[in-house]
């Protein structure tokens, strides 16, 4: 029989049965409008199998063996290709036009992804210049291009994550290491790719559609385009920690195989229906993501009771539009009523022997229900909670695993031993928890990456609550690689916000947390008083609860919750330790120039690693003149050293403090740090800030701001040692700051409100090792170089209603970038200086006037 040479007029798709989604029904039918004359057929994975067992049954083994159905999608396409040819899309593909006389005397076509995909985080780390989309492939039957992928496949099954295994990762390399007998043709991007996907477009900018040049449009709906790399590893083939109690006495302990229970429910055994009871509110968009973690459960038999008392109907239509008749919806007026009523509401409509709590707010896993009812059911309990959970707070671009304990969330429980809930807006389920375990059989599973409890600002519990949480958790994993790649892997399996990967996509250019230079990305930071659990310790858990958190209102904190936890230092050797270069803008400071350069000798990191820049404006005590003198010696000493003088003609009238003097001196001082930037930044890594008059300092100051791990960090500025804060711009926002009037203190377009009002500063957080700040102040203040490349300079007008320093934190916060302290960590900057004259460049609180009005 002759080789076939052209490609089949055939088009082929692939979904899990015949019911095509709904958003997905218009840009299927756009391929058969384009293509009338051609076949059609859409696989279902039934019928993929079948294939592979009729025609390649060698590759069934790993076929089967794959974690995640998108990988079996992947692969079939391959297989389906090579036996019959034709054009395999994906459905969220739309078509433009005929793609006939794009594949006319073609063999094989495959598209080029957007080059923006490339600089995606987890793509830069695949070293591949270009990315070969997997969304659409044309081939002739048999083309030799596809038995090498057959190939590829066995050789990167082992891979973690679908782009490596079976995708786009997999497919470029394909193409690029592809036999010199292959005939390829491989379109540009704007042929077939147009579209960014959605993470790329947040971070590069959408762009339109070419339709002029392009055939087809890949919408991104359900693929990598979320830049999903990494898979969460399934549950399926490992051993689960387990214990259980009986009447609230630890029974036994161990690692729970759940395959022997799916076995049976796959062989026919029942599997009792379980009802997950949501209660919601006025919460759209997170009500709809919980509901999208339903759909994805892979438990056979589930239901999803949704009670809710909304002002309005959006989610009952959103339900209706679902059409699953698994989703059982109750609309209820909006009368008052407290959550435990509500929630004993869900139980009464619940038709399954079980029940699972579903909070509206937090995010599932699609083995949720399957692991938690194969322990229950195995272990022969009546309930079944996790003992940890994952925590999430993505404004804080914060991942953690928790403490140990009994979850009430994670309750799954036989319906006839569940008490009613009091009649509590809030801690209601802590008493219906601690009714079930001393009521009954219990077991506790050790699976935290089957929950994740989210911190969104509006949850029943405040922030402080939640900051508890992540002071006793086990692993926390902070703003950075390693937590970027714990949340691609969320977001194989979780429906994540496209902006949270955004966001995750900027991590700190600098060292990762607590990993060594080739360690893995995805190592945990390890808090130092975190409690491990050891095996079997919530046998001790029994009764729920987290002790409140001392943290202070409204702070996200890490280290030590006794005493202060140093900041780890620099890695060493100090040859690999980073450039820095320390910027100082002086005015009228003769006097502490000699102290100033004392301390700045004295510090103990590498001199060949640490350069300087100085700027003078406006002086009249001979400052410039000090400065050209001390030059030569300064220059023989560090590794690189600028001196700038730029005048901006302003003197002050009146006392510093005033609120009158405020705007226009801060925006001086914010286009002396501009200017001095521009002039003296150079190649060198961090910047460090550090005002004139900063009198004392430890010697490894720098390695303690280093080790903070953050972009943006300050120490505590005291006006005396183990003194009161001096450095009023470094503050936190109490957690009732957005209801407080804070008009009247507006004064010249900028904020000066009065010592503590909705703030708390850093004489207020001693204890802690590290805490997120709301602004920061300048007289000893670390930036990573790259953020003032990419524009994060001091505001020198009103910015969100704040200037210089405090604006440069607003400023940076709107880039994605937070702001921390270091409590511990001390400079000091007293209010008089030798008897001299107060600060030109520091602020002093200086009497109780002074207290009241000043805001630097």
């Amino acid at each position: 029989m002759a080789e076939q040479s052209d490609i089949t007029p055939i088009i082929h798709q692939i979904w899990h049965d015949k019911d095509v989604p709904p958003r997905c029904q218009a840009w299927v039918e756009s391929w058969r409008r384009h293509h009338p004359g051609w076949e059609y057929r859409l696989w279902t994975q039934v019928e993929c199998r079948a294939l592979l067992a009729e025609h390649y049954r060698w590759f069934l083994p790993i076929y089967d063996r794959y974690p995640e159905r998108v990988m079996r999608a992947e692969a079939g396409r391959y297989f389906i290709l090579d036996r019959f040819g034709g054009v395999y899309v994906d459905l969220d593909f739309e078509c433009l036009r005929p793609v006939d006389a794009l594949l006319a005397g073609q063999e094989l076509v495959v598209g080029l992804e957007p080059q923006e995909h490339v600089q995606l985080l987890s793509a830069h780390r695949s070293g591949l210049p270009r990315l070969v989309g997997t969304g659409f492939l044309a081939a002739r039957p048999g083309h030799p291009f596809l038995a090498h992928v057959h190939r590829q496949l066995v050789g990167s099954h082992t891979r973690s994550g679908s782009l490596d295994a079976t995708g786009t990762f997999m497919l470029t390399r394909a193409v690029d290491q592809a036999p010199g007998d292959c005939r390829i043709t491989v379109l540009a991007a704007r042929t077939l790719y147009p579209l960014l996907s959605p993470v790329a477009a947040e971070l590069f900018g959408d762009r339109p559609v070419d339709r002029d040049h392009a055939y087809a449009v890949h919408h991104w709906a359900d693929s990598w385009g979320r830049d999903v790399s990494v898979s969460a590893q399934s549950v399926a083939g490992r051993q689960i920690p387990f214990w259980t109690s009986q009447d609230l006495r630890p029974r036994a302990k161990g690692g729970l195989d759940l395959d022997p229970q799916r076995e049976r429910w796959a062989s026919g055994a029942p599997a009792p229906t379980v009802s997950c009871l949501m209660v919601t509110k006025d919460r759209l968009p997170w009500a709809m993501r919980a509901l999208r973690c339903f759909l994805a459960q892979t438990y056979p038999s589930v239901e999803l009771v949704v009670v809710d008392d909304s002002a309005d109907g959006a989610l009952e239509d959103h339900v209706r539009a679902l059409a699953d008749p698994r989703i059982r919806f109750r609309r209820l007026l909006p009368e008052g009523r407290t959550l435990g009523e509500l929630r004993n509401i869900a139980v009464d409509l619940a038709t399954g022997p079980y029940v699972c709590q579903w909070d509206d707010d937090d995010l599932y896993d699609p083995e949720r229900v399957e692991v938690q009812m194969a322990a229950l059911l195995g272990l022969d309990a009546t309930a079944c909670f996790l003992a940890r959970e994952r925590l999430w707070w993505p404004k804080r671009r914060l991942l953690a695993v928790s403490g140990a304990r009994v979850w009430e969330g994670s309750m799954v429980c036989a319906k006839e031993v569940l008490p009613r809930y009091p009649a509590q807006r809030r801690g209601e389920d802590t008493p219906v928890a601690e009714a079930v375990l001393r009521a009954g059989r219990v077991v506790s599973v050790d699976a935290p990456e089957l929950y994740t409890y989210v911190y969104h600002g509006n949850n029943t519990f405040d922030e402080p609550h939640f900051a508890g949480l992540f002071d006793a958790a086990t692993h926390v994993w902070v703003s950075g690689p390693a937590y970027a790649g714990h949340l691609r892997a969320m977001a194989a399996r979780l429906p994540l916000d496209p902006a949270d990967l955004v966001r995750a996509e900027r991590p700190p250019t600098g060292p990762a947390p607590d990993t060594a230079p080739h360690a893995a990305v995805d190592a945990p930071r390890l808090l130092p008083h975190a409690r491990r659990p050891a095996t079997g310790a919530a046998e001790s858990a029994s009764a729920p609860g987290v002790a409140e958190s001392g943290s202070a209102p409204g702070v996200a904190v890490s280290g030590s919750a006794s005493g202060v936890a140093e900041s780890a230092p620099a890695p060493a050797p100090a040859a690999e330790r980073p450039s820095v270069l320390v910027l100082t803008p002086v005015k009228d400071a003769v006097a502490f120039l000699p102290r100033y350069l004392e301390n700045l000798r004295a510090l103990d990191y590498p001199r060949d690693a640490v350069s300087v820049g100085l700027l003078e404006g406006d002086s009249h005590d001979g400052t410039w003149e000090a400065l050209r003198d001390a030059l030569p010696a300064l220059e023989a000493e560090f590794r690189r050293v600028t001196l700038v003088r730029r005048h901006f003609g302003f003197q002050l009238t009146g006392p510093r403090w005033e609120p009158a003097a405020q705007r226009q001196r801060r925006s001086v001082l914010a286009r002396a740090r501009n200017q001095l930037l521009s002039r003296a930044l150079g190649e060198e890594e961090w910047v460090l800030w550090l005002d004139v008059d900063v009198t004392d300092y430890p010697p490894d100051l720098i390695q303690r701001l280093l080790g903070a791990r953050e972009e943006i960090v300050v120490p505590h500025c005291v006006a005396e040692p183990g003194g009161p804060t001096f450095d009023l711009n470094t503050f936190v926002l109490h957690p009732n700051a957005a209801a407080l009037d804070w008009s009247r203190w507006l004064r010249d377009g900028i904020l000066q409100p009065p010592r503590g009002f909705g703030r708390s500063y850093l004489e207020d957080l001693r204890g802690h090792e590290r805490v997120r700040v709301d602004a920061v102040g300048g007289t000893a203040l670390l930036v990573h170089a790259n953020l003032h490349r990419d524009g994060l300079v001091f505001p020198t007008v009103p910015y969100r209603e704040l200037i210089e320093t405090e604006g440069l934190a607003a400023l940076a916060q709107d880039m994605g970038v937070e702001c921390w302290a270091l409590p511990g960590v001390e400079v000091v900057h007293p209010r008089h200086w030798g008897g001299g004259p107060l600060s030109r460049t520091g602020e002093a609180g200086l009497g109780a006037e002074a207290q009241r009005s000043v805001d630097r």
